[in-house]
């Protein structure tokens, strides 16, 4: 059996320690336990008991120091339950890291600094060498913790996680015995441009209806190669892995917007950003009302703009941008010309759209 420590952070603007789960802590397990986000992305029974709270911390997590098993911690915060942190015991020098917060905690810091104390308790008493972090496809709060904590993110893995009878895609990252506990990559949030009459800004959920119409449209799957079927699950499964790209630091998407009602109007995008070169793609589209005005290459100048800007000043500090259009595609050739970007030749079958393979027309802009 494991010496139990106590372990604390008393550096912030509250005290964060790891200690034993004492009954005391039954009431604030339950509420942690039938909130909606723990419902939707932990294991916990539903419906949920007081009773299973004070089963929790009166058995559960003392039997899983009595068997080495689980080493699991009350997050106490200036006096109160705050969550649970533990490390699941694998073997041979290996765990898994799980954590759980209370709704009042969330957003304050607390857990990342819990999950430090943990992780250096970890690698530094236990001597584990690797650790490896799950949680279910769209956990962004958790999967935003293990980027700060320096794990990496090595995939999705399909239909594996179990959950109440079901199986959900997980993500899964590893922190190896010497690695920095600090982000290995950038993690891009959309900042808000205003244009003239384009407002660049954050795709979001309720964008669905319009993207659905976008790429229905017959000029878009003209010039685009998409799938056949395309509905508000296809456009919810695209923001989600754009959203994936972004925490990776290699994408880049902005909604083109109205700035006086906030309705989608296009996108463009950044994508296959490449950090140590300095250079990404672009690509964009716009939603059949939004064309002909000039919209869309107000957007794409701003989005090319924000691409150029330091990376210190709020920019991504890029020093290439290049793009494509097939050669028939004189709308979208015209709107590369118009932002400013410089014509580099003609690649062969460059292209793939909804008519089959097409020559293509490239560009480029570089920073000042």
């Amino acid at each position: 059996m494991t010496t139990f420590p106590i372990l604390v952070d008393p550096d912030g603007a509250t005290v964060v320690s790891l200690r034993r789960h004492t009954e005391a802590d039954t009431e604030r397990v339950y509420e942690q336990c039938v909130d909606p986000l723990s419902v939707e992305f932990t294991t916990v029974p539903v419906p949920y008991t007081r009773g299973m709270a004070r089963s929790f911390v009166t058995e559960a997590m003392p039997g899983g120091w009595e068997s080495d098993q689980e080493w699991a911690f009350a997050v106490d915060v200036d006096g109160r339950f705050g969550g649970t942190v533990s490390l699941r015991n694998e073997g041979d020098g290996r765990a898994e890291i799980a954590y759980g917060s209370h709704p009042d905690v969330r957003g304050t810091g607390a857990m990342e600094r819990a999950l430090r104390l943990l992780l250096g308790w970890g690698f530094d008493t236990l001597r584990l060498q690797a650790v490896v972090w799950w949680a279910d496809r769209g956990n962004w709060a958790s999967r935003r913790l293990a980027w700060k904590l320096g794990f990496s993110f090595d995939g999705t893995v399909r239909g594996y996680l179990p959950q109440r009878g079901g199986r959900h895609d997980g993500w899964v990252g590893m922190l190896l015995a010497g690695e920095e506990r600090s982000p290995r990559y950038p993690w891009f949030e959309v900042p808000t441009i205003e244009g003239e009459r384009v407002r660049l800004r954050a795709p979001r959920e309720d964008d669905s209806p319009r993207v659905v119409e976008l790429e229905n449209d017959p000029l878009t799957r003209r010039w685009n190669f998409l799938p056949e079927q395309f509905g508000d699950a296809e456009a919810r499964a695209g923001l989600l892995r754009a959203r994936e790209e972004m925490a990776l630091g290699e994408r880049l998407l902005f909604a083109a917007a109205d700035p006086a009602d906030d309705r989608f109007l296009g996108d463009v995008s950044l994508f296959r950003i490449h950090r140590a070169f300095g250079s990404a793609m672009l690509g964009y589209s716009t939603h059949p009302d939004a064309r002909g005005r000039g919209l869309t290459g107000e957007a794409v100048r701003l989005a090319l703009r924000h691409a150029f800007v330091p990376a210190d000043e709020g920019g991504l500090g890029l020093l290439r941008v290049a793009a494509g259009a097939a050669v028939d595609n004189v709308a979208s050739i015209a709107v590369l010309r118009r932002a400013g970007m410089r014509e580099i030749g003609l690649e062969r079958r460059g292209v793939r759209t909804g008519e089959g393979m097409s020559d293509a027309l490239r560009f480029e802009a570089l920073a000042d």
